[in-house]
């Protein structure tokens, strides 16, 4: 006979053996759980694209840069070759854009020292170098409905609304050695367009931190008693003012599918009188020699994209290489009066224009992807 010893071993290790056996049932039964994936975090940029642009603008104008035709007739015309470097990045809470440009005048429009030929007669008509200007422009937005975490912004058409900030600043080497210092501040109102375009409009405030003109400053130009006849830097400190700016953008989705290569785009900026161009007692005039400033219209009403990259290369290279043609109208350029403003958009002695503060010019150009 077993012992009793025995027998209660043999009964614990066919208990352990069970168990082992059911454990190993529960597990094999058990749904496997799958491993974790790894948490990607989101790109900062939702979009980022950057551009090169070259483009040259036929008939563009700069205040004050005229010449007297043989038929006594005024050129206020000059060509401008124009490098563009452009970005615009969408994030978590709005939109940031940047351009600047580098433009060269042809030689209507003479780097400093020369004049231009309309004005005083320092250095002879067309031997002189064009002009170089940079302009840069900065906006960005906030969306309210990225801040406030909500979709009550969104109605309709209207897709956010947005604060929006941003400068402009530019200077050139011309005679004049004009120089812009601005910043603005308001509100952006988003519309969607059809074919996956929009309309924005920004009512802002402009303050203007301070702009430069030669003519203004105490010096070999003008020689006089500072305050009274000239400033002794040429700054002149305009008060704020309004600016609005619209743009818009959309494909010509309409179009059959073996044609849809095309884009129209356009935008125009309203900005109100900032008083008078300078406020020396010496130099204050009426009627056509009048130094007011008036509303400036600035506009690009349309430009005609061609997607290259997508007819030539296929719909992945999309945007790439565009090639488009534009129509330019810029009236009161920088704010000057174009029927007055003596030396600059008139001849100071007649009042008769140099048609150089109004422009009315095609442009076309080429930009590129990187």
């Amino acid at each position: 006979m077993l012992s009793a010893k025995l027998v209660s071993r043999t009964i614990v290790a066919i208990g352990l053996i069970a168990c082992a056996c059911a454990a190993r049932a529960a597990d094999e039964q058990a749904p496997v759980k799958a491993k974790p994936k790894p948490v990607v975090d989101a790109p900062f940029f939702l979009v980022n694209d950057n551009r090169l642009t070259y483009s040259y603008q036929f008939t563009a104008t700069d205040p004050g840069a005229f010449s007297t035709r043989p038929d006594g007739t005024i050129n206020g015309k000059t060509a401008k070759q124009v490098y563009s470097f452009t970005h615009f990045d969408i994030w978590a809470y709005g939109t940031n854009f940047f351009n600047i440009d580098m433009l060269k005048s042809d030689h209507n429009d003479p780097a400093s020292p020369c004049s231009p030929a309309g004005i005083l007669p320092f250095g002879p008509q067309g031997t002189c170098a064009g002009a170089t200007e940079f302009y840069g422009i900065e906006r960005s937005t906030f969306g309210w409905n990225e801040l406030f975490n909500t979709k009550q912004f969104s109605m309709g058409p209207l897709r956010n609304i947005s604060f929006e900030v941003g400068a402009d600043i530019g200077a050139a080497n011309s005679y004049f050695a004009p120089a812009t210092n601005n910043i603005v501040a308001g509100l952006q109102f988003a519309f969607d367009l059809p074919y996956k375009g929009y309309f924005n409009v920004a009512p802002l405030v402009v303050y203007n931190i301070a702009n430069h003109k030669s003519f203004l400053q105490c010096g070999l130009f003008n020689p006089g008693v500072p305050g009274v006849t000239c400033l002794a830097d040429g700054n002149r400190v305009f008060p704020p003012t309004w600016k609005i700016e619209t743009n818009y953008y959309m494909d010509l989705g309409f179009l059959p599918e073996s044609i849809r290569y095309f884009a129209i785009s356009g935008r125009l900026s309203l900005t109100g009188a900032k008083g008078d161009i300078n406020t020396l007692p010496a130099l204050s005039g009426v009627g056509r020699f009048s130094n007011a400033s008036k509303i400036e219209l600035n506009s690009e009403p349309i430009r005609l994209t061609f997607d290259a990259s997508k007819a030539f290369i296929g719909p992945k290279y999309s945007h790439f290489v565009d090639v488009w043609v534009a129509y330019r109208y810029w009236q009161n350029k920088y704010g000057l009066d174009s029927n007055a403003t003596p030396g600059t958009c008139t001849v100071a002695a007649t009042g008769v224009s140099t048609n150089s503060c109004t422009e009315k010019s095609a442009s076309a150009g080429v930009s590129v992807k990187f």
